[in-house]
C-alpha cells in the first residue's frame, strides 16, 4: 500500500534559472543551489528535486506537479512581485480547490493551490 509520496523530480537544462524560480515562489533549499547538478527544495513533507540533464536531451510536457499552499492569492502576488508570469489569476475550480497556474523554466506546469473551505469538499 502507498502512504505517501516523497518527492517530485523535475529535469532542467539550466540550475541557476530553475532555482531562482522556485526560490522566487517561496521554496526553500535543503541541498543543492544554484551550481549543483542536483539540488532539493523541501515541499511540506515532502521535496521537489531538479535535476541537471545535458542541454542535446529533449526535454517534453510531463504533467503537472500541484502543490498547496496557505494563501493562493498571496503566492499569485509574490509571483508578479518577483516578476513571474502566471497562466491565469487564481480561481475557484469545481472540484474544490483555489489555483493558478505557472510554468518552470523548462516548461514544466506547477500548480499552486488550496482546498475551498465548503461544506461540499
Amino acid at each position: 500500500m502507498i502512504e505517501s509520496l516523497s518527492a517530485v523530480t523535475l529535469f532542467t537544462r539550466d540550475m541557476t534559472a530553475a532555482v531562482r524560480f522556485y526560490r522566487k515562489l517561496g521554496f526553500e533549499i535543503k541541498y543543492g543551489g544554484e551550481e549543483a547538478e542536483f539540488t532539493s527544495f523541501f515541499a511540506g513533507p515532502g521535496f521537489l528535486n531538479l535535476m541537471l540533464t545535458p542541454a542535446d536531451k529533449e526535454l517534453s510536457f510531463w504533467g503537472r506537479a500541484i502543490f498547496y499552499v496557505r494563501d493562493v492569492d498571496a503566492c499569485h502576488e509574490r509571483a508578479l512581485a518577483e516578476g513571474l508570469e502566471p497562466e491565469f489569476p487564481p480561481r475557484d475550480a469545481a472540484w474544490g480547490e483555489r489555483y493558478f497556474h505557472i510554468r518552470d523554466p523548462d516548461g514544466h506546469e506547477i500548480s499552486l493551490a488550496r482546498p475551498l473551505e465548503t461544506d461540499q469538499v
